[in-house]
């Protein structure tokens, strides 16, 4: 059943419960992810970004305090459906590209938190409600940080994919763009 919202309060307590079950159902599968990653720079990102979360989790539950809210939340659909396609990746046996595929996966998280702690940010600012608004933006700023790791680590990989075995570059031109330019 649809929570009916008639001001912008209600908007704000309706993301914070979005974000409050989506950080959660991170919290359950960060655990798969970091065991899955084969890098050992991706498996400690992730492990840290866990911790992390945890402290999200708890930011949220302040948040609600100051809402004067019960911290609960609200099945955040989007979320459980980004998990599910991310656990695909870690299903079969480790390859080189299980890595990249959990980068990418993990990158889809980041941003839809990225866009969705911005939201709630700008709802709390609009509100005057500034000590929810720095809360928010402090998770923001983790997101954004933890996303540029992501990047930086499919760098890495990548590079190391492009060199063979004995240290020379590999052709990484796309199957497609080779058959076009013969």
């Amino acid at each position: 059943m649809p929570t009916t919202m008639t001001t912008l309060e209600d908007l704000l307590v309706e993301q914070v419960r979005d974000l409050y079950d989506a950080e959660k159902q991170l919290v359950r599968a960060l655990p798969k992810m970091a065991e899955a990653a084969g890098s050992e720079d991706l498996q400690q990102a992730i492990e840290s970004h866990l911790e992390e979360t945890k402290n999200q989790v708890s930011r949220l539950e302040r948040i609600f305090e100051e809402l004067d809210k019960p911290a609960k939340g609200k099945t955040c659909k989007a979320m459980r459906g980004l998990v599910e396609e991310g656990a695909e990746a870690l299903d079969g046996a480790q390859t080189p590209l299980t890595d990249l595929a959990i980068i990418a996966a993990a990158q889809r998280v980041e941003h839809y938190e990225i866009s969705a702690y911005g939201t709630a940010r700008a709802i709390a600012e609009q509100l005057g409600q500034q000590k929810i608004a720095s809360l928010l933006e402090e998770t923001e700023d983790e997101e954004k940080a933890a996303d540029t790791k992501l990047t930086d680590i499919a760098a890495d990989l990548l590079s190391e994919a492009d060199s063979g075995p004995d240290g020379k570059t590999g052709d990484t031109t796309p199957t497609r763009s080779r058959r076009a330019s013969r």
